[in-house]
């Protein structure tokens, strides 16, 4: 009797013992941190790892008006370092702050009647694998047949930024000449399928040999001039390639490129203002010159603009951009890279020229649509 007294005492501590480290493991995971990389200091030239530190956050709470997503995807984007120098757009970001990137989650949490859970939305994010985001600052990702990168890319900012900004701008038309800068990048490359699907003649710019073969083999460019190439200053260059002028050219670089741009154009020419790549990173050099005097003497049309401007015209952007992918007249480039840890360096890459057509970061695995 006494012997099955402590078999029983025996079970019953064991089964405690069992239960306690059950609680504790569940309890642990209920704890999974959130890991975020901060902005560590505002960069004073190049943009450097040095720059940000991961850190383990808590995983936040929904507050009224708000919803919760697991973070799946991230945009790199240029404009991200433009966004520490100040504020443009949209409010600077700085020290101790989360990074800021657009992106793509699936909300886990909701306190809005706008979005229910597993939806998948887009919003500024930011560089940590979960986010508070208010419901009014996101938008539902619609149904489309592909894979959820093109979300990011073809159907994203890179892929209605290019629309737009060739096609609601400045125009372009068959017969004429397109030149497009940053040409490997995830604008340009999509400018210069664009400009051909036209009917026009597209030379890109790019940095390097190896860049602007692909740009001709695979993307079907007609030339591509390497910036580069310090044997062959670009304005000669660009003037050999294009002895006729330049109808459109549709700027991302800034600095330099826009200036040798600038004497090659044709009287009334057109210019589309993207970006200025070559003055977000290190210190900008002076210049272009040629503004104004060229503006006047060939009477120039170069005009900025924000992919927003044309928001009423996405669906028309969404509609010929998926055609033209399905029917395989423009080929979707993108360069992913995995893992939150993996996105100071993405940026840094990409600021360096790194990247062929659009980099993001898989952050979590695509869920199930």
């Amino acid at each position: 009797m006494y012997k099955w007294f402590f078999i029983n005492k025996l079970i019953q501590k064991l089964i405690k013992e069992l239960t306690k480290e059950l609680i504790e493991k569940l309890t642990n995971e209920d704890k999974k941190l959130n890991k975020q990389i901060m902005i560590r200091s505002l960069p004073q030239g190049n943009l450097a790892h040095d720059n940000f530190e991961l850190v383990h956050g808590e995983i936040p709470k929904a507050q009224v008006g708000q919803i919760v997503v697991r973070t799946i995807l991230l945009s790199q984007d240029a404009a991200n370092r433009a966004w520490m120098q100040g504020a443009t757009y949209r409010d600077a970001i700085g020290a101790g702050e989360v990074m800021s990137s657009g992106g793509i989650g699936e909300v886990i949490e909701t306190n809005s009647d706008k979005f229910k859970l597993g939806d998948l939305i887009s919003a500024d994010i930011g560089w940590q694998e979960y986010a508070a985001v208010n419901a009014d600052a996101a938008a539902k990702i619609p149904d489309f047949d592909g894979p959820l990168t093109h979300a990011i890319s073809l159907l994203g900012v890179a892929g209605k930024t290019a629309y737009h900004g060739l096609i609601n701008v400045p125009g372009i038309h068959a017969g004429e000449t397109l030149v497009v800068s940053a040409a490997a990048g995830s604008v340009g490359s999509i400018v210069g399928q664009i400009g051909k699907i036209r009917g026009a003649r597209v030379v890109g710019i790019a940095g390097g040999r190896e860049k602007c073969d692909w740009l001709v083999d695979e993307l079907g460019f007609d030339a591509c001039l390497d910036y580069k190439d310090e044997s062959a200053p670009l304005r000669h260059s660009m003037g050999k390639t294009v002895p006729e002028g330049v109808d459109v050219y549709f700027d991302n670089t800034g600095g330099d490129i826009l200036q040798a741009a600038l004497f090659a154009m044709k009287l009334k020419g057109r210019i589309s203002c993207c970006g200025a790549v070559s003055m977000y990173d290190g210190k900008p050099k002076p210049g272009p010159f040629g503004i104004p005097g060229l503006l006047v003497t060939k009477r120039l049309r170069m005009e900025g603009f924000l992919v927003s401007d044309y928001s009423h015209l996405d669906a028309d952007a969404n509609h010929d951009l998926s055609q033209w992918a399905a029917s395989g007249q423009l080929k979707v480039v993108e360069d992913v890279l995995q893992g939150i840890e993996s996105a100071p360096g993405g940026l840094i890459g990409l600021l360096a020229g790194e990247n062929r057509g659009k980099r993001m970061i898989q952050v979590a695995p695509d869920p199930v649509r």
